[in-house]
């Protein structure tokens, strides 16, 4: 897998250029137009983790790879991609336009719930297909973004927040949330922190990385529960126990990375925290039916 890409590896390698704004700590904001990044060689977006978020509105059809999912997009689409799940997207033909807009965590440094909406958490679907009639909607907000940010106003940043939280909220309307907590129990609290501590170990970028924490045991001293206690309030709140989610966010990575990158069998287990590959092969094997050699293959 490629090494995290950061914003300054967006504007070095795409446009060449640094914009002068970008290290200030109120963060980063910028918008552009789809069209002006096509036909620069037409080569797909490498399979990597980004250090800053990005919403797209894009007419075309394209081929989205993110997590160990795979998205076909026929027409239109809006596309959320956040530092967290690693993803990539290939243009299927040369007719392409829409537009998008980069941003740094930092700008929404006044709005700390931002990421707390759905569509930015582990397990969302980042990923929504759009009528004509909606993409032409969403391409008004784009213009939007254009008009103010050459503006001279003052408070145009505030502006511009607000312009990506319509974007947020257009989306979220669009696909309504599986589950919301919105009650502050125990139960809730200890699933949230457990969940936290689960993505922070994700996306493997290098066979040298290895994750932390393995087991049900390991995830409760971190959080200074009883294990039992722990698997109560996932059971509680997701219906499956702390070795069900475990397992299952591993097999994710697992089926990414052998997708994904050329590295050897070996090297995704220790990565994924198995001291011996046969473990690694008898654990894919019992949940996908199939060997990892097999399933790269296939």
């Amino acid at each position: 897998m490629e090494k995290t890409h950061s914003i300054e590896d967006f504007y070095r390698c795409k446009l060449n250029w640094m914009p002068e704004n970008l290290q200030k700590e109120v963060g980063h904001f910028n918008v552009f137009k789809l069209d002006d990044f096509m036909g620069a060689g037409g080569k797909p977006m490498p399979y990597s983790r980004k250090d800053f978020y990005k919403i797209s509105v894009i007419s075309g059809r394209n081929r989205v790879y993110y997590a160990d999912k795979t998205v076909e997009i026929e027409r239109n689409a809006l596309l959320f991609a956040t530092p967290h799940i690693p993803y990539k997207y290939e243009s299927i033909d040369e007719r392409q336009s829409g537009f998008f807009c980069i941003f740094t965590e930092a700008f929404f440094s006044q709005s700390p719930n931002f990421k707390e909406y759905p569509i930015f958490q582990p397990g969302g679907e980042p990923i929504l297909l759009l009528t004509d009639e909606q993409v032409e909607t969403l391409s008004a907000v784009y213009r939007k973004m254009f008009e103010e940010i050459e503006s001279d106003y003052v408070y145009k940043y505030d502006l511009l927040r607000n312009y990506v939280l319509e974007l947020v909220h257009f989306a979220q309307k669009l696909q309504p949330a599986k589950t919301i907590h919105t009650d502050s129990n125990a139960a809730a609290r200890i699933s949230t922190l457990f969940m936290e501590l689960l993505e922070r170990q994700f996306p493997i970028e290098s066979p040298r990385q290895q994750i932390k924490f393995r087991s049900a045991i390991e995830y409760a001293r971190q959080l200074a529960v009883h294990v039992n206690h722990l698997n109560r309030a996932l059971k509680e709140t997701t219906g499956k126990t702390t070795s069900e989610l475990i397992a299952e966010r591993l097999i994710q990575e697992a089926v990414a990375l052998l997708k994904h990158t050329k590295w050897n069998v070996s090297e995704i287990a220790h990565s994924l925290g198995f001291e011996e590959p046969t473990h690694f092969n008898n654990f894919f094997k019992k949940r996908t039916s199939q060997t990892p050699t097999t399933f790269r293959i296939v």
